[in-house]
Formats: C-alpha cells, structure tokens, sequence
C-alpha cells in the first residue's frame, strides 16, 4: 500500500475555528461524527464583530449544547428603531421577548464570549479536535470520495484524508479557491467605520439597534453591553474625528471616561458563491455568502449552514444514506441565503437612503410606509423564510400545508416532571408530531425511519404545539433532525403527501442490513417508499 492510502482519515475536517466552524463540529458531536479543525490562529480573535443574533440561531446553539451558557452572556433586544437625520423616531419594529423558537427574537452579545464559550464546550468534546497555529495549504482532489487536506504547522507539513471537508474559512476563503467556486455580486458595496467603545456616560439610547435614515450620514448605534457601544458611519472622509461622529449620542460636552476599543473601516459587500460544494468539499458562512450588517444576519445565515449540513453529513457518513441528501444542502441553503442578503441590501438601501440623487425621494417614501397600518409589525416578524420546495422538502398543494418547509414551534413541556423545551426531549434525530394517536400507517413509517410517532397530548405543553397543527391544517408533521417540517399529513388525510419523493433519500445500509436479515429483497425502507408512493 502507497504512503499516500497511509495518511491519518479523519471523518470530517473543518478549516476555520470561528463560531460557524465550531458550531458545526459540536453540532457533528451530538451525532457521534468526529472531526478535525484546523485553525490559522492560536487563539480567538479578540475584538467585538457580529452583535446580534435570532431566537432561531439560539435554539441552534441550543442545539450545539451552549444554550444555557450563550444565555449568560446575551442580553434580549427591543427591536429596531428608524430615526431621520435629527434623530427623532420615524418608526420602531419591535422584537418579542420569546418568538417561536422560545427565545427573544434579538439577543445582543459580543461574539468573543461567544467563541470562548464554543471553545470551551469543543474542549469537552471527545469526538472534537481544535488544531490552533496551522495553515491549510492544499485541498484536493475535490471528487467523490476522500479528500487529502494538506496543512502545515510548526514541525513542518502534515496530510489528512477526511470523508468530508467543511471550509469555514471566511470571505477570502482557501476553500472556495480549491473547488473553483467565484463570487456573483449582488451589488451593494459601500465603505463604513465601525467604532466600539466602553463608557460608562449617560448615553442616549434603547435596548435594541437605532438606524440613522440620513443620506449624508447614515449610522447604526446600538448598546452592546452595561457600558460597551458601537456606531457605525458611512465614510464621507476617513478621517473624521470620533468624538465628532458620536457627540449627538453623548451629554452635552462630555469629557468623561471613553475608551475606544476598535475602530476600524470595513467594506460592506454583497455576494455569494455560484457553488457551495465540490465533492465532499463544502461551503459555509462567510466562505460562500456576504451580505450587510443591516439586519443582523450575517452569522445567523453562517450557523444555519452548520445546522442544516451536519445532520445530513452525518447520516450519510454514519449510516449510509443516499449521497443526494448532501445535494440538498446548497438546493436549500443558497435560495435561502440569497433572500436574506436582498432583504439585508434592501432594508440598507431603505434605511441609508443610498448616495444618488433619488435619496431624498426614498426617504421620503419610507416615512410615508411606516406609517402603515400594520407594517412595522409585518417588518418585525422572522427574518428567516421558509425553505423552498426540494428532494427534504414537500411542495405547497391543496392537500398540503403552509407548515412544510418552516420551523417546528419550541414551547416549554413537562418532561417527566420535569420542565424541558421541547428539542431537549425529542433528541436529535427525526420525528412525528401528531394531534391525535398514531394511526397504524404512520407507526409503520416511524418504524421504517427509526423514529419515534408523538402525540402533542403526550408533551405536556402550554397548548402551543396542538394550536400550531390546527393553524397548519395538518394532523401529522415529520419534522427533520433540523426541526423543519419534510412533510404532514393534511388535515382528514391518511399519510404524508410526499414520501415517495424523500424516503429514498433517508434509506440507509443500516436500514437494508436489517431488512436484508428478516428476508425482504427490496429493504425495509424501499418497500416502506413503495407502500406509501401508491398513496402519495
């Protein structure tokens, strides 16, 4: 045998150690995968970056296993407000304090506790491996199969060959280079400074993001902590004075205690990657999107990569389901991400007022709009839209339900006695919520997925999931290890709609082992896809 076939395997090996790189392998851990980071530096980056994140991507990292310590370190947000060029409220959208998820829509935070909250969770991790003060140097060959990954580290270089390689590299990412992949832009690029700052003066300000609407000089301002701040400007001239760009926010002739912390010009960018996987090569967060900070998504959109990748990884590495369950994660992810960053470029454009000549007459519409009946609490709802029609997801009929494609509610339940959410108590693998007892069907279908069939009376809740169902017109749900809803059973009907088109992608060679030992040719799961395609 070659030296080459000699090289360490390694399961999955992830290039970057920032927040969505570390999600993705707790979240790996949970399934049992194990993985290998590989990391440029010796430690986090110090300086305060992403600020905010949503009740979706707190049950995600509820998911990775640091929700109770992300909520020690994270402060809920009121919302956002829009302010004209003196200041006064032109609108407000509010957040609420639990959204579906059973988190505060906006929860505020500074993202190094956050990755050293991650680290420590990784370090308890015996399925995880953090490799700091590395550079990857080579990726290939990007073809189905094992990928050698080529780093080098202080005693010289090293090669792996992983099942799988995640690059969560950052925008100028070595991974994206090494499938080829190149950036589409969706024009919005604009120079900003970001100032962050710990006083401990009487700042005028809520507990949410304010979003200055003036077309000479739009700014963002938010509270960050008990005395840290940060404001954002659009560059006019690089160098303004700072205690000229925040004194509307400060006491009248303020010499007080005023530390910058950072202060830094960045570029606001719009893109993404035309391809988001090569192989067992993938993209993640900022590696295969950019967008605007305007709405506070940027690590949001990075961690529901992670979330919606490592469940497929894992069931095709471990249990040897279809390798078109990994096509599903750009089909789903991308479509998402791009409606994400329009939003993020369209709220910019709103709220910024843009730099040409039609400024003032946006500005103007948009007072105009927010005064609406109903519109700011439209524009405060979830940022975060439903999963387009796919292989995992069925398509809207008039059997269906709006339900398919969006996130499962997670309300409180009693848990033997216990008060639980309800993800804590459904594992984290596949499941079937039902309104009422299983019908003998959908036992069988249970069975055939190695999963379990619920009943919503059994958890106990506060009435939230039986409401949802009834909403949703549905008496059934098979909800994803991600908590999407794959399927229901419409309201009246006998069996999901759409089995004939997703069981073939979830059948695994544990499955067809089993079924193979009690004598069915087709496989349990095959003739669990035929029995259900005659009703579907």
């Amino acid at each position: 045998m070659s030296a080459e076939h000699n090289l360490p395997r390694i399961p999955v090996v992830i290039i970057g150690a920032g927040p969505v790189g570390v999600t993705a392998a707790l979240l790996l851990a949970r399934h049992g995968v194990r993985s290998v980071i590989l990391e440029r530096h010796q430690d986090i980056y110090p300086l305060p970056r992403a600020l905010v994140v949503d009740d979706e991507v707190r049950r995600i990292l509820q998911a990775a296993g640091v929700g109770e310590a992300f909520a020690a370190i994270a402060r809920p947000g009121k919302g956002l407000r829009l302010l004209d060029a003196r200041h006064r409220v032109m609108a407000e959208f509010r957040r609420l304090e639990q959204g579906l998820h059973g988190y505060p829509q906006t929860s505020m935070f500074e993202q190094p506790a956050l990755e050293r909250l991650l680290r420590d969770a990784l370090a308890g991790r015996p399925e995880c491996e953090l490799r700091s003060g590395v550079e990857v140097t080579g990726i290939g060959p990007d073809t189905e199969g094992p990928v050698r990954v080529t780093y080098r580290a202080h005693d010289g270089e090293h090669h792996l060959w992983a099942d799988a390689v995640l690059g969560c590299d950052g925008a100028n990412s070595l991974t994206r280079e090494a499938i080829s992949a190149v950036w589409e832009d969706l024009r919005f690029d604009e120079r900003w400074t970001v100032i962050d700052v710990r006083t401990t003066a009487d700042v005028r300000c809520w507990e949410g993001v304010d979003q200055v609407c003036d077309p000479d000089r739009p700014a963002t301002f938010m509270r960050v902590g008990e005395d840290r701040y940060r404001w954002e400007f659009r560059l006019k001239d690089e160098h303004e004075p700072v205690g000229k760009l925040v004194a509307p926010w400060l006491p009248p002739s303020y010499d007080g205690d005023f530390e910058i912390i950072r202060e830094r010009v960045y570029t606001f960018r719009a893109r993404i990657a035309d391809r988001w996987r090569s192989g067992r090569v993938f993209l993640l967060g900022d590696a295969a999107h950019l967008m605007p900070p305007f709405i506070g998504q940027g690590l949001c959109s990075g961690l529901r990569d992670a979330y919606n990748l490592s469940w497929k990884l894992a069931r095709t590495l471990q249990q040897g389901a279809d390798e078109r369950l990994l096509d599903t994660y750009e089909s789903e992810r991308k479509p998402h991400a791009r409606h994400v960053i329009r939003l993020a470029v369209a709220m910019g454009w709103a709220m910024t007022g843009g730099q040409d000549g039609a400024a003032a007459l946006r500005r103007r519409l948009l007072a105009v709009a927010c005064r609406i009946p109903g519109l700011t609490e439209a524009a405060g709802r979830d940022l975060s839209p439903a999963l387009t029609p796919g292989l995992l997801v069925g398509r809207r009929t008039r059997r269906g339900s709006r339900l398919v494609g969006s996130p499962c509610p997670q309300p409180w339940i009693d848990a033997d006695g216990r008060r639980a959410r309800l993800d804590e108590a459904l594992g984290d693998t596949f499941t079937i919520l039902t309104a009422a007892e299983p019908s003998p069907s959908l036992k069988a279908l249970a069975h055939g997925l190695g999963v379990r069939a619920v009943p919503v009376a059994e958890l106990r809740d506060d009435g939230t999931l039986a409401a949802w169902l009834r909403r949703g017109r549905a008496d059934a749900v098979l909800l994803r290890p991600d908590r999407v809803v794959m399927d229901v059973v419409p309201a009246g009907g006998r069996d999901f709609i759409g089995t004939a088109g997703w069981a073939p992608l979830l059948c695994t060679t544990r499955q067809v082992r089993r079924a193979g030992r009690i004598r069915r040719p087709a496989g349990e799961c095959h003739a669990m896809t035929e029995r259900y395609a005659d009703r579907s």
